[in-house]
């Protein structure tokens, strides 16, 4: 049916990582040994966390919230993209798409806030070591997690309404899920407004996460820099390249995205970084934060041992 200069859209056609089918199946098996290692590597952390008390500190309080956010962040999209590589008509309805956008920017938005969130921690721990434990009590973190999703789910509503408001031409989606950029390309009617929102509440948001970081870094620096001793320097940054490795992968790839002009839209780069930020940040998390990380490693083996000597019993 006629909708002005465009249709009534039912579903969308998901144009996914590869149009050939030939290798539709060996696609399917490395993305799905990813998926599933990505999950059982989050959902690791997790669970070190919860049976390990010496890690019941903010730092780990965040890093099994962070680890479940991605479990949940590659689950709103790869299951999806799983299933269209064994099928030939690769559609998603109408309705499931805008859940999907929703989905994905919401955790998107929450990531930046928890990453910033993690920042804050590091910050306290090294400038304030003294007042640590007072200042980052259980009430602050928590409360420092709530704000991240409530933030999140913000940012994506107004985001996902506005999309939901234009008219499309086409519903062949160039891209391995539903998002945003995408769904503008196929837009009938003008967009600026969409854009504007886009760069101004997104970049708000982005921004917000990213200046808070900076600031918490700078200070940490800062303090770093007044040790005398180069293994005390060492032991204190030490504790922070994790964390700037992760937020390096996804703002990276989220700044590529977001906070380009429609006109340099190149969907086939930009399925390529989404596919970093989506599937490879989120594999690569139990990896960064934990084969670096002493007091992770510890737990493992008080937990292994424990297990072994439960099992001799």
């Amino acid at each position: 049916m006629d909708k002005g200069n465009g249709t009534t859209v039912t579903e969308f056609i998901l144009v996914g990582l590869s149009e050939i089918p030939e290798i539709q199946q060996y696609l399917f098996c490395i993305f799905l040994g990813i998926y599933i290692i990505t999950v059982l590597g989050n959902a690791s952390i997790i669970l070190i966390y919860k049976f390990s008390p010496s890690l019941h500190t903010p730092m780990y309080y965040f890093l099994s919230n962070f680890s479940f956010l991605e479990i949940c962040y590659v689950s709103a999209s790869s299951p999806k993209m799983l299933q269209n590589m064994l099928v030939e008509k690769k559609t998603i309805s109408f309705y499931c798409c805008f859940t999907q956008i929703y989905s994905i920017v919401h955790l998107a938005g929450t990531e930046f806030y928890v990453l910033a969130a993690m920042a804050y921690d590091r910050y306290n721990a090294i400038c304030h070591p003294l007042l640590y434990r007072i200042i980052m009590n259980n009430r602050v973190c928590a409360q420092l997690i709530a704000g991240s999703w409530v933030i999140g789910a913000a940012n994506s509503l107004v985001h996902t309404l506005l999309t939901h408001t234009l008219s499309f031409c086409s519903n062949k989606v160039n891209h391995i899920f539903c998002d945003v950029p995408p769904l503008l390309k196929l837009a009938c009617t003008d967009t600026w407004i969409n854009q504007i929102v886009m760069y101004m509440v997104g970049g708000s948001v982005t921004g917000g996460a990213f200046i808070l970081i900076i600031i918490s870094y700078t200070h940490i620096l800062s303090t770093i820099l007044t040790i005398h001793s180069a293994s005390g320097r060492k032991k204190a940054f030490s504790t922070c390249t994790s964390h700037l490795t992760v937020v390096t992968i996804f703002y990276g790839s989220i700044f590529f995205i977001y906070l380009r002009p429609k006109s340099s839209y190149a969907m086939h780069h930009d399925r390529l970084v989404a596919i970093m930020y989506t599937i490879v940040a989120p594999l690569l998390n139990p990896f960064i934060y934990s084969l670096r990380n002493n007091d992770v490693k510890a737990a493992v083996r008080k937990l292994l041992n424990r297990r072994i000597l439960t099992w001799k019993i």
